[in-house]
């Protein structure tokens, strides 16, 4: 987070070049000074973003404005007719800026666990990389989101950047999708608050961030083609649910719409999701950006909500909010109405943020305060999954013998693939594994966990085996007094996983050591749900995803007991393929994928929520994690106040560690074939102390979504309210009678 020294030279030296430029004009490096430039209004800071953008609006000539509407590629492999464009960072895209008006160019940079593409376009350049986003989720702690969210946003700002390409949400309605690693997990109310507090971390360093991909682009497997079929109740109260809160929380300055399409019209000329929902049901005032290669029109993608195609010249068929989006509006099939409006938003989110007050450029960052905030948010969002005869956490002040096996563990932690790979410093650890180009390169950050138990355990004897030979790695474990596996899974945007699988005889090698060694703990670096066959052989599982930057001592730490395990999923873990709504994902594993994929068979239910209504017992339920100390709850008190419940319990912390225990929520609707989580609370209790939590609880979790009266309401009715540790482990519930409302 910029430092208030920071922040202090950054408002003086934008207040001093606006004064300069309002008053006495622009001084040469020679020190000769130009004619007075003229005044500019809209640089008043004590008027809102809406009239600021207004006054600048009105200065703006048609070409000014069709220049702000479109970004620029300004990344490698540029078609040889298309030049780099001239004052670009190399990055995701560009705009460039007015100068005689004093408009900033807009740097754009793909983000949401880092600076993102650092290494591969801009050589040598490399940023902080946050844990995948399922670790933040699973801190169920907005404050640790904030932090990770203002890292990553002032890490930008020092880089020269002022978007980032951050914020996604969408909901895991598929285990399988490659890209699960990027966002929150499966809950609206959790993903909102988590991904809206990472947002608003962004903006407030003065950046804008996006949200991402509006909407359910929830499965990588013909993402370009695919039409989801879902009900308008269905979305509303789920993957439209968790944007609608995070926009609320987060207020992020810009939208990006997806690449599928939704009920037979594509996310980024879908009149449903940009004009209806966004822009007139929940008032956004921001713009809505395309995805890179998402725009498919001119007329009828801005008459649905588009404000900005993005990188259209390289990656969509012809770049439309040009020469075909002028031609449009020669014809009536647009109003310079319209125009105006998508500039309007633009400027207002660029004021919003700070862009022009607080202008992106080279400054110094604090690479160790940057790791610190990465391997906490991991160490807050690690899960533990199994820890039979307290297995962990390890001893390394007396034992003698660790074997750590596999995952190239003596290099570094795994990182996933796509557009969201951060280039940390020190590079790839391990290089040159396929694939090397798009969707790759594999990536190893180079934390290495071998090191790490080395330097906290230093009197014991660490010894490292590859895994590779299975009955080498046994017998190295036979030989120690405990044996910590890493297994991975490599996932990445653009792929999805054909099943739930670890590659690589990867299980053969876990059932070997754990049938040599009874002491085996199992380390997961994975993008998403893995299928355990071994679970049972094992004596520990902790869960650390892509561990991210300073991951090797984050793990240590964790394994060791310096740090105590309080992650919770923020996903349900499902025992196999056969538990989920659809089993198969035809295309994943090759072949020719559907046209459409049907979100209508779970709808609204999704994750957990999928799992009660069906009566099916996943292999690790929702909000489920372990500690190395204990915990009793007390009983729920729930107080109603109209729709707003505030639902109060006492925690206290039963055993012998400090650590962090969360309460959740949850409310059973009348009607509902499932129970919704409403509210949670994070707390951290050293060994004896209570604490009495207070929870508001969202109602809008507490209704439903009326399409007739197009709007929320609370039915009316009995609701069921219990808390617990999970969505399968609550306590006695509590009935409320609520009365019909509409919210």
């Amino acid at each position: 987070m910029k430092s208030k020294a920071a922040a202090l030279r950054y408002a003086v030296l934008a207040g001093a070049v606006l004064a300069g430029l309002a008053v006495t004009g622009l001084c040469t490096a020679a020190g000769s000074v130009s004619a007075q430039a003229p005044a500019r209004p809209w640089n008043d800071t004590t008027l809102s973003p809406d009239a600021r953008a207004k006054l600048l609006l009105a200065q703006l000539t048609q070409d000014e404005k069709f220049q702000l509407i479109h970004s620029y590629y300004a990344g490698p492999d540029r078609p040889a007719d298309k030049p780099f464009p001239k004052g670009a960072i190399a990055s995701a895209g560009y705009v460039a800026p007015i100068e005689r008006l004093g408009i900033p160019a807009l740097e754009e940079s793909d983000a949401g666990l880092g600076v993102a593409s650092s290494d591969r376009m801009r050589p040598g350049d490399h940023a902080t990389p946050l844990p995948a986003g399922p670790v933040t989720a699973a801190s169920w702690d907005p404050k640790v989101a904030y932090r990770g969210g203002a890292m990553i946003g002032s890490e930008a700002h020092s880089k020269g950047f002022n978007v980032l390409l951050a914020g996604g949400i969408n909901l895991m309605r598929e285990p399988r999708n490659g890209r699960n690693f990027e966002y929150a997990g499966e809950d609206p109310l959790l993903a909102g608050t988590i991904v809206g507090e990472a947002i608003k971390g962004i903006q407030d360093q003065h950046v804008i961030s996006t949200i991402k991909h509006f909407a359910l682009n929830d499965q990588e497997t013909a993402r370009n083609t695919i039409n989801v079929q879902i009900g308008e109740q269905a979305m509303r109260e789920s993957d439209l649910l968790a944007f609608e809160l995070a926009l609320e929380r987060g207020k992020p300055g810009s939208v990006m719409c997806s690449y599928n399409k939704v009920n037979g019209d594509w996310a980024c000329e879908n009149d449903y999701l940009m004009n209806q929902v966004l822009k007139r049901d929940w008032k956004y005032p921001g713009f809505v950006m395309s995805d890179w290669g998402g725009a498919h029109s001119a007329a009828k993608a801005v008459n649905a909500g588009l404000d900005q195609e993005s990188a259209g010249e390289v990656f969509d068929k012809e770049l439309y909010f040009d020469a075909p989006l002028r031609a449009a509006l020669a014809k009536g099939e647009v109003k310079q109405a319209r125009i105006d409006d998508m500039v309007q938003r633009i400027l207002r989110s660029m004021f919003a943020a700070g862009v022009f007050q607080y202008p992106a450029g080279k400054a110094p960052v604090d690479p160790q305060a940057n790791l610190k905030v990465a391997r906490e948010t991991l160490e807050s969002g690690a899960v533990l999954l199994r820890n039979e005869h307290d297995t962990l956490p390890l001893d390394l002040g007396k034992l003698q013998s660790i074997a750590v096996i596999g995952a190239h563990a003596d290099k570094g932690v795994l990182a996933g693939g796509g557009s969201s790979l951060v280039a940390a410093m020190g590079g790839n650890a391990v290089p040159g594994l396929a694939p090397t180009t798009w969707p790759g390169p594999v990536l190893y950050h180079p934390y290495a966990p071998l090191k790490a138990l080395r330097d906290a355990a230093p009197k014991a004897n660490v010894q490292f085996a590859e895994g590779n030979d299975v009955a080498a790695a046994a017998a190295l474990a036979a030989k120690s007094q405990v044996a910590v596996v890493f297994v991975q899974k490599w996932q990445t945007e653009s792929l999805d996983s054909p099943d739930l699988s670890l590659p690589d005889n990867q299980d053969a090698l876990v059932a070997a050591v754990a049938k040599a060694n009874p002491r085996t703990v199992v380390v997961l670096e994975n993008g998403g749900p893995v299928a355990m066959p071994w679970l049972d052989q094992v004596g520990a599982v902790l869960e650390t995803w892509y561990p991210g930057g300073d991951g090797g001592k984050g793990i240590a730490n964790l394994l060791s007991g310096k740090v105590n395990p309080s992650g919770r999923l923020p996903l349900s873990w499902p025992a196999d393929l056969a538990q989920l709504p659809r089993k198969d994902l035809p295309g994943a594993a090759g072949g020719t994928p559907p046209d459409s994929v049907d979100y209508a068979i779970e709808g609204a239910n999704v994750g957990y929520r999928w799992y009660q209504s069906k009566g099916i017992k996943p292999l690790f339920p929702f909000g489920y994690g372990l500690s190395y100390t204990q915990f009793q709850h007390g009983a729920l008190k729930v107080d109603a106040h109209g729709a707003q419940l505030q639902a109060t319990v006492e925690v206290t912390n039963t055993g012998s560690r400090a650590g962090a225990d969360v309460a959740q929520v949850y409310v059973r609707v009348p009607g509902a074939a499932s129970a919704r989580l409403a509210g949670y609370a994070k707390v951290f209790l050293k060994p004896g102390e209570h604490r009495t939590l207070s929870i508001p609880l969202e109602p809008r979790l507490l209704a439903d979504f009326d399409v007739a009266r197009h709007g929320w309401v609370i039915k009316g009715g009995q609701y069921s309210l219990a808390e617990g540790r999970s969505s399968d482990d609550l306590a006695a519930p509590v009935n409320v009678q609520l009365p019909a409302t509409a919210l």
